[in-house]
């Protein structure tokens, strides 16, 4: 997804005006350099068409469902060290109160994009996979469709790099999808069978459907290649992309939370 970039009011005095366009310059070479954007506060209910505020073409054919979930995420950056005042008897004084890291939301820390913005490598995390070859990396995310939101897998070497299992068919998908950096240290897969969700276990939050129903990342083994797609009760398994075509697995894994 790329940067919500805002207009500066101009200013009726001319001495200021000279002052604005550098501030606005450095804003944009600023942005040029850091590329896309990471973290937003949510997905953003997909429309039709193009969004002048994301930057980004949304899906075009595909499931059309009820509205998608609101999946938060994180900004990347890190708040200023603000030095504290020196006072008598300050050494004294309790440290500074330091809030404890907050825990993952539901759906995980997520990066958006878009099929014609480049793979963000450095922040993709490892691969949780490798594709038929052998050899390459395949990672996980969810695709943003008109009125939906649906795991899928990415290729970072395919274009468009997501691609999604519905309607029987393996489908590229155009416009914006998030990727979903693995993170061995608090995620893990675990056997699951005929939709049902481990006992015990908090899966990772990975899409919505049509009356509400949650999807979840599933990762399932098809000719002997293990492949990355979605997940729910009322699926009854999961159903993964491979081959061109959708494949319906009763046995497979799913991504959740460690403990």
């Amino acid at each position: 997804m790329g940067h919500n970039r805002r207009r500066s009011h101009s200013s009726s005095s001319s001495s200021s005006s000279s002052s604005d366009e550098e501030k606005r310059k450095w804003k944009n070479d600023k942005h040029d350099k850091h590329g896309p954007a990471y973290g937003q506060a949510a997905f953003p209910t997909p429309s039709h068409g193009f969004s002048q505020a994301a930057g980004v073409a949304h899906a075009g054919p595909g499931p059309t469902f009820a509205s998608p979930p609101s999946f938060p995420q994180v900004a990347g950056g890190h708040m200023p060290q603000v030095p504290m005042p020196s006072f008598p008897g300050a050494e004294h004084a309790p440290p500074p109160y330091a809030s404890a890291p907050s825990a993952p939301p539901s759906s995980g820390f997520r990066v958006p994009l878009s099929d014609n913005m480049p793979f963000p490598t450095q922040q993709a995390g490892p691969p949780v996979v490798v594709d038929a070859d052998g050899r390459t990396p395949v990672y996980i995310g969810s695709a943003l469709f008109e009125r939906a939101v649906h795991p899928c897998k990415i290729i970072p070497t395919f274009q468009p790099p997501a691609r999604v299992a519905w309607g029987g068919g393996e489908h590229e998908h155009r416009g914006r999808y998030d990727l979903l950096p693995f993170d061995p240290n608090t995620m893990e897969w675990v056997p699951a069978s005929h939709g049902q969700l481990p006992p015990g276990r908090r899966p990772v939050e990975g899409g919505y459907e049509e009356n509400g129903e949650k999807l979840y990342h599933a990762l399932a083994s098809v000719q002997g290649v293990r492949v990355p797609g979605k997940t729910g009760s009322h699926l009854r398994g999961a159903n993964v992309p491979f081959g061109g075509q959708e494949h319906c697995v009763e046995q497979y894994e799913i991504l959740v939370w460690r403990h």
